[in-house]
């Protein structure tokens, strides 16, 4: 018995509304193919969720003439022909068999200069089409193997964590709703996850906050593997990594299998936790939070995972606590370690600025570029550093009107004028040069004296 195709059973599937009624009644039919339409669906081959009306209609149609044949893909019988002009395909194969490192875009080039097609004409897809249809598509030589991928593991827990983020759900607060993004830190050894909080932005602040949370919790890993993303290049961050030795490595762009652990994470988490939320009775950051942390230590930490040998993550975890890192001593310091420093410029009246507010400092600063202290979760400002890291005192918010009444300290000595009589007294104010009105005064009026 001959096979039936799989790709007509699946169109035949999702017709299922449409095939299963004996009669449609008028407008039906465009009826139920537009709610087919807003679905989603597992295509086979592809990555698209989503079928067309018109793909969804013809293929109705095809089905009421021929049946379920009607719904086989039919393979094109222009498959492997190039539409190509004869002279432009035998230009493209003698310029890559020529030189075969040379690109799609460098031999488009090539040809356009030697005037054989016009400008901006020649599709890439015929070039690489053509090209593959001749065996021509790969460099030849070493540099045509493919580059060699492995899956690997760490040998114990907290040797390597990776972070990344995820988009979360929308929460209404107020009379607007707000889009949510989930941070996460998963160590490799264990697939445990080390933090993970849901915040309304992803930058870099963002990302330290739950770092901090992680090292409290799990340790200090020797490796943080992240993508290169401008919040994960942030100075800061890269600072705290330094401070505490761990080594900061960004994943190549546009391969996301250097994360493939973390990415099936946040497969499960879409599966198990987003999908079961219901957003309606959430109203604030802290309650989403609460309701995730609680299914990650009390679901997915003691659920047992296939590439653990059916251990469960906290059970690998725990297995390799002797080796795992501390914070240790530095513990009491985690917070200094994650303070920001910020260049300010101290004006001539002694003060800094800093998020729409100005900040007094130690007069002697004046003029000079100092360090400003800065706690970014909470926005408070600790005080001034030098740029080697010396405490040059503390920075308090400017009060303007207390000093109206403050005593200021004088800059300069006062000057001590020597006692002068006779020839040796000076016209005018000593301090200051001679004075010109009383020079035109005696001028004016000793002849009458």
């Amino acid at each position: 018995m001959k096979d039936i195709d799989p790709k007509a059973l699946f169109r035949l599937s999702v017709l299922g509304p449409l095939v299963s009624r004996e009669r449609l009644d008028r407008g039906d039919l465009q009826k139920i193919i537009r709610q087919l339409a807003q679905q989603e669906y597992a295509i086979p081959g592809s990555r698209r969720r989503h079928i067309g009306e018109k793909t969804l209609q013809s293929w109705y149609y095809a089905w009421k003439q021929h049946g379920l044949e009607g719904l086989c893909g039919k393979p094109r019988v222009d498959r492997g022909q190039s539409k190509l002009p004869p002279a432009v395909q035998a230009a493209i194969l003698a310029a890559k068999r020529e030189n075969p490192r040379r690109s799609i875009r460098q031999i488009r080039l090539l040809l356009e200069s030697a005037g054989i097609v016009a400008h901006d004409t020649l599709s890439r897809c015929a070039v690489h089409r053509l090209l593959q249809a001749n065996g021509l598509s790969r460099i030849i030589g070493s540099a045509s193997l493919p580059e060699e991928k492995r899956s690997f593991v760490a040998e114990h827990a907290g040797s390597i964590w990776y972070g990344d983020v995820l988009h979360g759900p929308h929460l209404s607060l107020g009379r607007g709703r707000r889009k949510t993004y989930l941070v996460s830190l998963m160590d490799d050894a264990s697939r445990l996850i080390a933090h993970s909080a849901f915040c309304f932005s992803e930058t870099a602040i963002d990302i330290e906050g739950v770092l901090k949370q992680a090292l409290l919790k799990r340790g200090v890993p020797k490796m943080l593997i992240v993508d290169n993303g401008a919040a994960y290049r942030a100075s800061t961050l890269q600072g705290i990594c330094a401070r505490l030795s761990i080594r900061l490595v960004y994943c190549r762009p546009y391969a996301p299998e250097g994360k493939g652990k973390l990415e099936r994470w946040h497969r499960s988490l879409r599966d198990q936790f987003l999908s079961e939320l219901d957003t309606t009775h959430i109203h604030d950051l802290a309650d989403l939070n609460a309701r995730l942390w609680a299914w990650v230590e009390q679901i997915y930490h003691r659920t047992e995972h296939s590439g653990l040998s059916n251990q469960t993550p906290l059970a690998r975890y725990q297995q390799d606590l002797p080796r795992i890192g501390t914070l240790g001593a530095r513990a009491a310091q985690l917070d200094e370690l994650f303070l920001h420093r910020i260049d300010r410029y101290v004006r001539r009246d002694g003060t800094v600025s800093f998020q729409g507010k100005r900040f007094e400092v130690p007069y002697e600063l004046t003029g000079k570029t100092v360090l400003l202290v800065v706690d970014p979760h909470t926005g408070t400002v600790r005080g001034v550093e030098s740029e080697a890291g010396e405490p040059l005192g503390a920075a308090t918010v400017l009060d303007a009107v207390a000093n109206r009444t403050r005593k200021r300290r004088k800059s300069q000595p006062e000057v001590v004028e020597p006692a002068v009589t006779g020839h040796d007294a000076p016209i005018g104010n000593a301090a200051h040069g001679p004075n010109l009105i009383e020079l035109a005064y005696q001028r004016h009026y000793a002849p009458e004296l």
